[in-house]
């Protein structure tokens, strides 16, 4: 007890005392009735872009899954471990959500690793790995002439988006409920210094301010 994080003890002292009490009949219905989101939201795991607070979510309204820069794998029925792929089986064929956004934001570390091509950090180069999914064989991602390296970076974040979108229905059971009119695809870019949020139009191909 001495060494968990005061900073996490004092933090569910606030919720405890403060929020708590204000949602302890949801809380209580949730554990009896079981969770029913309607939105699936994949994330990144930085820890500037948490969907809860953004989407100034309450329990049981979201169902998120986080990993190093909001990506999605192709679908891959093998014999390997997929945390992603399984967070997508649960939420589509169990819980039958309605909407699957997914989440980029600016900053993101995966992405400026994968521009920048970083030495592994590890022998086993888990991010370097992770992140060779963001491409296709035989595909090259270089910045563009004229192009600042700013606006290179804000590209290939949203870049992701698309990517994982385009991922998303390589999913048999994905493809079913978006093709059947039960579940949408959205994607979302979330600026981390202005707090703005960005929503993709499918139609016209890019992200437009909520504002």
């Amino acid at each position: 007890m001495q060494s968990f994080p005061k900073q996490l003890i004092d933090g569910y002292h606030a919720f405890a005392t403060q929020r708590l009490p204000t949602e302890q009949s949801r809380y209580r219905d949730l554990s009896e009735r079981g969770q029913f989101p309607e939105t699936m939201v994949i994330g990144c795991c930085d820890s500037r872009v948490s969907p809860e607070v953004i989407f100034d979510a309450g329990p049981g309204e979201l169902f998120v899954v986080r990993n190093i820069a909001n990506l999605v794998p192709v679908y891959q029925p093998d014999s390997n471990a997929h945390g992603v792929s399984a967070a997508l089986e649960y939420a589509v064929t169990v819980l039958k959500v309605k909407n699957l956004v997914v989440l980029g934001h600016a900053q993101c570390g995966g992405i400026r690793a994968f521009i920048d091509k970083i030495k592994p950090l590890t022998p086993g180069d888990f991010i370097g790995k992770w992140m060779q999914m963001f491409i296709k064989p035989g595909e090259v991602v270089e910045q563009r002439e004229h192009e600042s390296m700013q606006d290179f970076v804000t590209r290939i974040e949203k870049a992701a988006v698309f990517r994982s979108l385009e991922n998303l229905m390589t999913f048999p059971f994905v493809r079913e409920r978006v093709e059947s009119g039960d579940m949408q695809l959205h994607g979302a870019y979330f600026g981390v210094a202005e707090g703005s949020l960005f929503v993709l139009d499918r139609t016209a191909k890019e992200f437009i301010s909520v504002r």
